[in-house]
């Protein structure tokens, strides 16, 4: 057992365990969770969930889209993000994903939770989505509804059925996507050739995470606006190489500037570890010269090292992309 308690002889197990990724430290059969500084009872211990979430789905028609509006979309929606991204702003309750699926999907589609308690909650809704909306001359549809908190955290918001073999690559972004690599984007999906689930995802961060050191947990990222993910869904093991290459091409045409992968800089904010990628460690694909290891924990990796050759020094807990005992 390790706690976060400086006392506690455990205590860089437990860091180790709060964002250094899953299935090499240990197996972890019991959660204590608490707010830091809260005091009292159990019902004061955690942040205060809404009983109603307004679920929207804002979708724009994709034959409606040619490169020049499709930019200026994902343009205003980072630029949005970056502006919004703060803890105390008021969009801090909402978490938005702007999912950009292939051109023959039909739609572009942005998933947004809210929390439906605040009195202004379809104001910033109607505000954010005409941000969005600004100078593309494409109309929106939204729709929306209330459901309880629980039901818009277990509702998935993508599904592909059959379709069980994937491929996907992302991280951190400290600053939006610009206009050449959002161009590289809007190609890679709108090539008619290509009919598999394929996906550019752009998630809200910021709020809470950023005020965190990146020290005082294993998630060194503690600065992004945004996170993106870059994947591909297929049903045939025949269509293997085509599809992951078609991530790899996208991915490496992105960050063809700092070798094929979001080397943290004063932009990109390197890879995330819930996101996997095996490629980061082939020097054919990563050509960056930057190692997976600090694309993934940044500074945090010797760190992570030494809890691995203490709690597991044979290596015992390992996947691909698992910590290497120090």
């Amino acid at each position: 057992m390790a706690t976060s308690r400086w006392n506690d002889p455990n205590r860089e197990l437990w860091w180790a365990h709060t964002g250094g990724g899953g299935g090499q430290f240990g197996i972890i059969t019991k959660y204590w969770f608490r707010t830091p500084g809260a005091t009292g009872g159990p019902s004061l211990l955690l942040p205060k969930l809404p009983q109603t979430v307004r679920k929207a789905v804002v979708t724009w028609p994709w034959p409606q889209f040619n490169e020049t509006n499709f930019t200026r979309t994902v343009m205003n929606h980072g630029a949005w993000h970056a502006a919004n991204s703060d803890a105390d702003s008021p969009y801090a309750t909402m978490h938005s994903s702007l999912q950009i699926s292939s051109w023959f999907a039909g739609v572009i589609v942005l998933d947004v939770p809210m929390d439906a308690m605040r009195a202004d909650t379809q104001q910033l809704l109607d505000d954010y989505v005409r941000a969005l909306s600004a100078g593309v001359g494409v109309e929106p549809t939204v729709q929306s509804k209330d459901v309880p908190f629980l039901e818009a955290t277990l509702t998935p918001t993508i599904g592909y059925g059959k379709y069980s073999r994937h491929k996907s690559m992302g991280g951190h972004l400290r600053k939006p996507f610009d206009a050449s690599q959002i161009s590289t984007i809007y190609r890679a999906l709108s090539d008619p050739e290509h009919w598999g689930i394929r996906l550019v995802y752009l998630a809200a961060y910021g709020g809470k995470i950023n005020t965190v050191s990146p020290q005082a947990t294993a998630v060194a990222a503690r600065d992004s606006v945004m996170k993106f993910w870059f994947s591909c869904n297929w049903e045939l093991p025949a269509q293997d190489e085509a599809e992951v290459n078609w991530v790899r091409k996208l991915h490496g045409d992105v960050w063809a500037t700092s070798g094929g992968y979001p080397v943290p800089n004063d932009k990109w904010g390197g890879c995330y570890i819930n996101y996997p990628d095996i490629d980061a460690e082939n020097p054919y694909v990563n050509t960056s010269g930057v190692p997976w290891s600090t694309l993934y924990h940044q500074s945090n990796y010797p760190r992570l090292q030494r809890v691995k050759a203490k709690c597991d020094p044979k290596n015992v807990l390992r996947h691909a992309l698992s910590v290497k005992p120090a």
